[in-house]
This record gives structure tokens, sequence and C-alpha cells, in this order.
């Protein structure tokens, strides 16, 4: 594995640095004037030999316990991917191989219609996807995440995305279908307004506005949509939350959630490589604010706090999250989904399991 090192972000990729893997006795320092590279390295694309598709978590601040994730890795790069730290169980660097080497479950719809067929699933909403985005570049050729959407909509099980991609519109059919059965959320993830600053933090999603489009395109086309501010970075982005907010409202968001950052694992040394190669000037502000909501560390695993944090910034934060949407008319809505109409994929000769 080899670990690159940098003090000035390569193009089009999110990591500053990537450190080595925590998994690994092994690593390959490249001499800098030996093995200095002219540009980023280009995506890799693997095949995942995954036996099962629906994953389980027992965690309570998720919001879900069922998901699909039809990649492992994500080329959209964003700086501060709490996920980063789960390509190391592969070999990889949370680093660059997180959003250079993505693994692919080609097999992802056959499995799901198995999975749902099955006697022992008990109709639930799954997200797609709990780690990595259904809608990353690669999506729009391989349609791994719409063979997966049109399972769930044929079984009409209940399902919520989350996505930074406005290729999610793409799909707005399959979702149509499943919002006819009350079984259907999508949620555009925006972090911020600027598109200069988004250019840096997530190098290869879909800018600010195409997102906020995409709520506006799928809310025209009968789609109950949401948005996720998330994450809010302390001293760079939480002033903008009642903008992004007005801007969701503005297109027919009918919900809106929050995250405070999280960084854990490899990614806290990434992200502080990441302030100091664009923000250098704020970067002990940044740090400070972060470690005020943490107990002092840079992160917290406590189930409950990792997701918001706690102290006198991080209950700014909320109150103003809070605040704008009721200023707004966010969330008056529930954002429960129906299991009722769930039905049993079709056998191969027609027929229907119920």
């Amino acid at each position: 594995m080899t670990v690159h090192d940098a003090t000035t972000p390569l193009k089009g990729r999110g990591a500053v640095i990537s450190p080595p893997n925590r998994f690994e006795r092994l690593v390959h320092e490249p001499d800098p004037e030996a093995e200095r590279s002219p540009g980023a390295p280009p995506t890799e694309y693997l095949r995942d030999p995954a036996r099962q598709i629906i994953a389980s978590n027992d965690s309570p601040d998720v919001g879900f316990d069922r998901s699909i994730n039809p990649y492992r890795g994500c080329e959209h790069g964003c700086a501060y991917c709490y996920a980063r730290p789960t390509h190391e169980y592969l070999g990889f660097s949370a680093g660059l191989d997180f959003e250079t080497r993505i693994m692919v479950k080609e097999d992802a719809a056959a499995l799901l219609r198995k999975e749902l067929a099955a006697r022992s699933w008990t109709p639930q909403v799954i997200a797609l996807s709990g780690v990595t985005d259904p809608y990353q570049p690669i999506e729009k050729k391989l349609g791994i995440t719409r063979g997966c959407l049109e399972v769930l909509a044929e079984c009409r099980n209940p399902v919520v995305v989350v996505t930074k991609n406005q290729l999610v519109t793409r799909d707005a059919d399959l979702l149509g279908e499943l919002a006819r059965f009350d079984a259907v959320r999508v949620f555009l993830s925006i972090t911020t307004l600027d598109p200069a600053l988004a250019n840096r933090l997530e190098p290869r999603a879909s800018s600010p506005r195409l997102r906020l489009e995409a709520v506006r395109e799928l809310r025209a086309r009968g789609v109950p949509a949401g948005v996720m501010v998330a994450p809010v970075i302390p001293a760079i982005t939480d002033h903008e939350i009642p903008k992004i907010l007005e801007a969701a409202a503005g297109a027919g968001a009918e919900w809106a959630g929050w995250v405070m950052l999280r960084l854990p694992g490899a990614v806290a040394p990434m992200f502080e490589a990441w302030v100091e190669a664009h923000f250098p000037d704020r970067k002990e502000k940044v740090l400070s604010r972060i470690r005020s909501i943490r107990d002092g560390a840079m992160y917290d695993t406590r189930w409950g706090v990792r997701q918001r944090g706690q102290g006198p910034f991080a209950d700014q934060v909320r109150a103003m999250f809070e605040t704008s949407c009721r200023r707004f008319g966010l969330n008056r809505r529930k954002l429960e989904l129906s299991t009722e109409h769930f039905r049993r994929p079709r056998s191969d000769q027609g027929e229907l399991f119920r």
C-alpha cells in the first residue's frame, strides 16, 4: 500500500494525505523526489463478490437498521467522510484508495431479490445506502442502484435514499412508483451553498445548485424529498444552516435533518491536513471548535453524542437548525413509511410468493 503525503491537494480528489492502514504492517513510503506524481491517480473499479446485500446495524442513532450499499469506497471524495476507515478492512488506505479504488457489487439486485423473497424477511425500511453514496459517478454507467430500486419497487418495500448526486432524478420513475404506496423518502445531502467550497470539500459530487434542482424535480414528479445538512463543519459551514434550509424549502423539500462532523479513526488526521491545505488561517479555530463539541478530543464514539456533539456550540447549532426548520415550514409531516403493501418478488415462473 502506497501512502500519499502532500502539502497541496490533488485536482479532483478530496484526500490531501493517505495515512497508513491500521491493519497493515508493511507500508510503502514513496520517495518525494523520485516518485513525485504529476497528477491525481485514476479511479479503478473492482468486483466485490458479495454473498449478501442487506446489511444490519444495532446503532440507535442512525435512523435505520437495514441498508444496502451497492458500492464500497466513493469517488465523490468528500474530505470529511466518516466511512473512509471502512476501506482499511479491504487492505486499502482511508485516503486516496477510498476514492480511487471502488468496489462494485454487480450482483446487488439479484441478491436483493433473493433476500426479499426469503420467508425470514420481514418488510421494513431499507436505507440506500448506509455508508457510501449509491449515486456516485460510475452508477450512471453501471445502473446497480437502479437495479436495486427496480426490485424494491416491485416488492413495494420502503426505502430511504440519501445522496449528493443529481443522478438520483434519473430514477424518478421508480421512486414515483414507490411513492404511490408511501414507501420512499429521498434526501439530498447539502453541506454548503458555496460552489467553490463544495468543490474543495466534495470534489466529484454534484454542485449545491444541482442538488437543489434535484429536490425540485423529484417533488414535481411526486417523490417525497428533503435535505440533510450533513455534516455541519464547525467554523466553516455552520453559519450556512439557515440559508441552506431556506433554499431547500424553496425547492420544495418537506423534511430536513442534520449531522455534526464526525472524524473517526484515520479521518481526523486527514481532515486536519485538509484544513491546513485549504484554510491555514482558520485551522486552529476549526480544530478548537471540533474539540469543544467532542469533550476535548477530535471524535467521540458514544451513541447519542457522535451524531450531534455536546456543549454550548453544539447546542447553538441545534437551536439554529430547529428554529430555521420552523421558520421555513420543514418537518411538519411525519417521516414514517408504510410496509402494508409489501409483496414478495415474483419467481422465474411468474408466481407471486406470499
